[in-house]
């Protein structure tokens, strides 16, 4: 079947009405900025899932790190996107610019150098992600901890797919059919959603980021509708079992733990923290709970996939990516970054 075929069954489709959740943060870019939904029937609708890592982290995390920011002899290391995430009463950038020690750096490992050369200070650095950026972690507490650096601190935020979609599965009983996280799949392997896809008789496609990947998974889902099956369309990185030296890292350096999603709550099982061996590289990841969001703000709601990013009353006007009031408009992986940069109309 050629694309151009895909695309004209989309576009003819007549079924009953769907909606689709793509679960990937880089998804969502790519179905904005290809368009996907208006190459689409108007009885199938894409809906966002909880899959841009920055955009799930809950206020308290951020709380913090800004409070570390501000402890003598400590500095907290992060990646760009965190600098600007919201919390209950401020972002790191706002730390910073009170005088919080603060450092943005492009690779984690930059972090262990910065602890090597400088013994005096404690790096914490800002541990956020998936199954994805888990490893690395991994990696990093086991140089750490070989290496005897003293200094080096994570406060975690990592956290793990299939829970969340369980949960997604249970409380939203509108999604019809998963694209299931790229990234992710490609650590956990396809099969790993086959039992929540069997128990709620719901269909998974993994699926590449181009364009013609993503209409293709949104194709194979509108013709398993109804049916618990999973079916991996990125063969060429994506494998049924997944990458088995990752999850021997894993398992090596990190346990499962109840942790909270933004919009979602506490959700058991659904967190990575570092085993009590290796507690002493944390800052205190394991009671982080409260999420506070800035009134009007319904970051909540998108990720679930209760909301429209369009439909959040701060959309497009005091919330931009220039001025972000909520996470999701902050990474580019976020529904709101997303909605505001490749499909905003002029009415909004």
């Amino acid at each position: 079947m050629t694309i151009e075929d895909i695309k004209k069954a989309l576009r003819e489709y007549g079924g009953p009405p769907t909606a689709l959740m793509e679960v990937c943060g880089t998804h969502t870019a790519a179905i904005a900025k290809n368009g996907i939904q208006s190459l689409l029937s108007d009885r199938i609708a894409m809906v966002s899932g909880p899959g841009c890592p920055v955009c799930v982290t809950v206020s308290a995390y951020i709380d913090r790190l800004c409070e570390l920011s501000g402890r003598d002899g400590y500095e907290v290391v992060t990646f760009g996107d965190m600098l600007r995430v919201p919390g209950s009463s401020g972002s790191l950038a706002d730390s910073k610019a009170a005088g919080g020690r603060v450092r943005m750096v492009y690779s984690p490992f930059d972090c262990m150098k910065l602890a090597r050369e400088d013994k005096n200070t404690t790096w914490v650095f800002a541990a956020v992600g998936f199954e994805t950026t888990a490893p690395i972690y991994a990696l990093m507490a086991g140089q750490a901890a070989e290496q005897g650096i003293k200094n080096l601190r994570f406060l975690t935020s990592v956290k793990t797919m299939p829970a969340a979609i369980r949960w997604i599965c249970e409380k939203n009983k509108v999604i019809g059919g998963f694209i299931a996280p790229g990234h992710v799949s490609v650590i956990t392997g396809s099969e790993i959603y086959k039992p929540i896809a069997e128990k709620y008789n719901l269909p998974f496609a993994v699926a590449g980021f181009g364009g013609e990947s993503v209409l293709a998974a949104i194709y194979a889902l509108t013709r398993l509708k109804g049916q618990g099956k999973v079916v991996n369309l990125y063969p060429s990185v994506v494998s049924e079992t997944g990458n088995e030296k990752a999850a021997a890292l894993l398992l090596k350096y990190f346990e499962p733990g109840r942790a909270f999603w933004r919009g979602m709550g506490g959700i058991d099982g659904s967190g990575l923290y570092l085993k009590e061996e290796f507690a002493y590289l944390d800052a205190g990841s394991r009671d982080i709970a409260r999420d506070v969001e800035t009134p009007g703000c319904r970051c909540g709601d998108v990720l679930i996939g209760n909301l429209s990013p369009g439909d959040c009353p701060l959309f497009g006007g005091v919330c931009t990516p220039q001025s972000p009031r909520g996470a999701c408009m902050v990474s580019q992986e976020g529904a709101c970054f997303a909605r505001f940069s490749y499909e905003r109309t002029g009415s909004e």
